[in-house]
Order: structure tokens, then C-alpha cells, then sequence
């Protein structure tokens, strides 16, 4: 018979390479397709006990519907989609502040008061996922450098705990976020007209 857990992460790497394959092609329905995977990694990473990922999953959901809402309605005056743009100097150095802040304290409160696994790596993870999340759900260019990040630390992380099928995922979603990059990167150009 096959583990209850392992069907949950087949269903759930089924819906995150649709997800994520969708957002490469800035598909409105890469929004329900995460929420039903964030919804099923959440069960997940709670039985694995990588508590900052299954908080990220959690949080998830509200950045998914969030994102589809901008996606949406955001440039509603124009009436046109939201176009890629990036983000500026200073918007940089706040994202890259609140992922310090945030990994620190978020890897400090799973080391105190948590059996997690990989307290650290768990909470850089979290926070720069979030961060990709909400970059985004924005449509600013650099959500695909952090997700090349993640992916590429994820890969280690997962593979360490056994989720070799998460692994896999995430091998593929450092592939589709290289993707991502170029895609978006064209549509930025294409947008602004150079």
C-alpha cells in the first residue's frame, strides 16, 4: 500500500510544476493551481517537521489570492494586465534587510523552541520565498533570482530529508524560474517599448 504522504507530495508536485509553469507564461491560473499546492505542502512539511516551510506554506495561502487579485484587478485604470517592472536601488536594499531580519529571527525562534530539523536553512528559505511570493504576486522581475536561490539551496535541503520527489521539483522549478527570468525579462522590454 502506498504511504497517505507520498500520494499528498505526487498531487502536490503535479500542482506546483502547473503553477509554476503557469507563472512563467504570466497565466492568471498559476494562482488556484498554487493554492492547491500550498494547501497540501502545508500537511506535508508538517509531518516532516520543517515547521518554517510549512509556516511559509500557510502564509502562502494568503499571497496566492493576493496575487491573483492583483494580477486582475491591479492595473484596472489602464485596462490592460499588470506589466513586469523591477524594482529600484532602494527597494532592493529593503528586501534584502527584511531577509536578514527575517531569517535571523524566524531561525533563532525554530532553534529555541522547535524540534526543527535544519532551523538555519529552513528560515533563509521561508523568508526568501516569501519575499519571491510577494515580488511576484507584483510582477517585479527579481522574484525569479530569489526562486533560482531557493531552488538551488531547496535541493539540498529536501534531498536531506528524503522528500526526493519534492527534490525533483525543485530541480524542475530552478529550471522553470531560469525560464521565468528570461520570459519576464522580455515582456518587461517588450512593455517599455525598447
Amino acid at each position: 500500500m502506498i504511504d497517505p504522504m507520498t500520494v499528498l507530495e505526487i498531487y502536490a508536485v503535479i500542482l506546483g510544476l502547473a503553477s509554476v509553469y503557469l507563472t512563467t507564461k504570466e497565466n492568471i491560473w498559476c494562482w488556484p493551481t498554487g493554492l492547491a499546492m500550498v494547501v497540501l505542502y502545508i500537511i506535508i512539511f508538517a509531518n516532516v517537521r520543517l515547521y518554517s516551510d510549512m509556516l511559509e506554506n500557510f502564509i502562502y495561502i494568503f499571497l496566492q489570492i493576493y496575487g491573483w487579485w492583483y494580477w486582475v484587478y491591479g492595473n484596472k485604470k489602464k485596462k490592460a494586465s499588470v506589466p513586469v517592472t523591477r524594482l529600484k536601488t532602494r527597494g532592493v536594499l529593503f528586501w534584502l534587510m527584511v531577509i536578514a531580519i527575517g531569517t535571523a529571527g524566524l531561525s533563532y525562534i525554530m532553534a529555541t523552541y522547535t524540534n526543527a530539523a535544519i532551523p538555519f536553512w529552513d528560515a533563509l528559505t521561508t523568508v526568501m520565498s516569501l519575499t519571491a511570493q510577494w515580488l511576484m504576486g507584483k510582477k517585479l522581475i527579481e522574484n525569479w533570482v530569489l526562486w533560482i536561490s531557493v531552488d538551488v539551496m531547496a535541493l539540498f535541503i529536501y534531498s536531506f530529508k528524503g522528500l526526493y520527489m519534492t527534490t525533483g521539483l525543485y530541480a524542475l522549478f530552478l529550471c522553470l524560474a531560469t525560464s521565468g527570468l528570461i520570459k519576464w525579462r522580455k515582456s518587461m522590454i517588450k512593455a517599455a517599448g525598447c
